[in-house]
């Protein structure tokens, strides 16, 4: 009789789940992700308030350190618009007008404008050293001293000259402010609402070294100069409160971004600081900068800069109400793009806030080839309004692009470069720009517009094909969509690596 060979009992499998196959789904979409030096903090599809209440420390040092360049606004207002003042210009006058009463020489307010901007190249260009080798905040101590020297020497000034080195150090100043701020918010603001964050800055334009104190290193310079424990104590600073954050994810983040930057930047032999100026990374430096060397050629000196002084040259009965609507207006503008640049996006408000500028001059220019009549100056204070709005579009939006549009590695030197090259430009216009309104030099009154829309029109219609739309794309995805040179004006319909890892979606698109 033959036995059956005995069987040992089988281990009965649990069939996988739905779920399990889409972890397994999910793999390769997840090291291709990581591949591309990004990967996925867990808050990528909360909405815009979520982000706000869930990360509301970040917000707060984000809003305050944007607060802290009130400097920026009172440094460069104060030089287009003094000079309109009676007992300001008693003070300096070097001549008299035709009336026989005390004027400042067009010379002079040249020389004013020009050393502050040429000031503002010096910070800028030169702090960006000082920013990779030390940090954020020494930088931010450092111009701190500097404007504080600036104002001292403004107060103590008796004679032109005098004011003279006040606005070289009040450039340098504002330069080095104007360098490093947008680059820090950019850094540590949520991807989801750092649009508004960054709209913040030009919105409030001495609590500086308070809140400079307070605030924490940024966490990517931290990871950029491999001081990790540094970066964590920066993250849980900045990130206190937030529910279920994990430092240690959101680290490795950083380090993925910053890793495969370093491998791409020695496959293109591009690791020194002057990358900035070749391949990919000058394409980034150009796009940073073309919305802030934009709008000097779009009146910024002749409507913002001289607002007050184009005003009472071109013969308006009260130069310093007229200032106060348009800076309403500004103020008004600011406050509606924190709220609306997350939402709508930077490049439509780049593109059409020029271009609304630009239209501006061509109307302001046609009133002064035009019989005057009544209604001139209302029409000319409509657009002088008009022309504000558009500012602040392009104005929020370029000092956001200086920080967002670099990559994280060379950060510093593309947005110092890139706010360098608007005031270079911004030398040219400050020196030129008092003799075309000045009515005992070339008197051009409102015929100066037609200036700034001849030379704004180039500057206007390529802006349309060069800005990107950078709103809601983290660093790492805006390395990846240079990298693959999508058109500018495609960027926000491209699928990047962690969107498809967020969708589950394997396709390129």
């Amino acid at each position: 009789m033959t036995t059956q060979p005995t069987r040992e009992p089988v281990e009965e499998k649990p069939i996988p789940s739905a779920e399990h196959h889409d972890e397994l789904d999910r793999k390769p979409l997840e090291m291709e992700t990581a591949a591309m030096g990004q990967g996925l903090s867990g808050y990528e599809t909360l909405g815009l308030w979520e982000t706000v209440k869930a990360f509301k420390m970040t917000t707060f040092i984000c809003f305050m350190v944007c607060f802290s360049a009130a400097t920026d606004g009172y440094q460069i207002g104060i030089n287009g618009n003094i000079i309109a003042n009676p007992g300001f210009v008693k003070q300096f006058a070097t001549q008299v007008n035709d009336a026989g009463e005390p004027a400042l020489s067009a010379s002079i307010l040249s020389a004013w404008s020009a050393i502050m901007s040429v000031g503002q190249i010096i910070g800028m260009t030169s702090l960006a050293f000082i920013t990779d080798r030390f940090g954020r905040k020494i930088s931010m101590y450092w111009y701190w001293l500097i404007l504080a020297l600036s104002i001292l020497l403004e107060s103590l000034a008796r004679k032109w000259q005098v004011w003279l080195v006040a606005k070289i150090f009040a450039g340098i100043g504002v330069g080095s402010l104007q360098s490093t701020i947008p680059a820090y918010v950019t850094e540590v603001a949520p991807t989801r609402i750092r649009g508004g964050l960054l709209m913040c800055y030009s919105f409030w334009f001495s609590i500086m070294i308070v809140i400079y104190v307070l605030v924490p290193e940024s966490p990517a310079w931290c990871v950029n100069k491999g001081k990790y424990d540094q970066a964590r104590k920066a993250l849980r600073r900045l990130n206190y409160g937030v529910q279920d954050y994990d430092v240690e994810q959101h680290l490795q983040l950083y380090i993925l971004a910053t890793d495969h930057e370093r491998t791409v930047a020695a496959e293109q032999r591009a690791e020194k600081w002057y990358a900035i100026f070749k391949g990919t990374d000058g394409l980034r430096t150009l796009v940073a900068s073309w919305t802030l060397v934009a709008q000097q050629f779009i009146g910024l000196t002749l409507f913002s800069t001289y607002a007050s002084y184009f005003f009472l040259q071109a013969g308006l009965d009260d130069p310093f109400q007229t200032t106060c609507i348009t800076s309403s207006i500004t103020l008004a503008g600011g406050i509606t793009l924190v709220f609306i640049a997350d939402r709508f996006g930077r490049r439509l408000l780049s593109c059409s806030g020029t271009t609304i500028c630009w239209a501006a001059n061509v109307v302001v220019g046609i009133l002064g080839v035009t019989r005057e009549v009544k209604a001139t100056n209302y029409i000319f204070i409509l657009f002088a309004c008009i022309w504000n709005l558009g500012l602040v579009a392009n104005g929020a939006t370029g000092w956001g692009f200086i920080g967002e549009i670099s990559s994280q590695r060379l950060r510093p030197y593309t947005a110092g470069f890139a706010a360098a090259t608007s005031c270079v430009a911004g030398v040219i216009m400050n020196v030129i720009t008092p003799y075309m309104v000045n009515e005992s030099d070339w008197n051009w009154g409102l015929k100066t517009a037609w200036f700034y829309a001849g030379l704004g029109l180039p500057f206007t219609v390529i802006i349309w094909f060069l800005i990107p739309e950078t709103a809601g794309r983290s660093a790492a995805e805006l390395d990846e969509l240079f990298e693959r040179k999508i058109k500018p004006w495609r960027f926000h319909k491209t699928t990047t690596a962690t969107q498809r890892t967020v969708e589950g979606r394997p396709e390129c698109v």
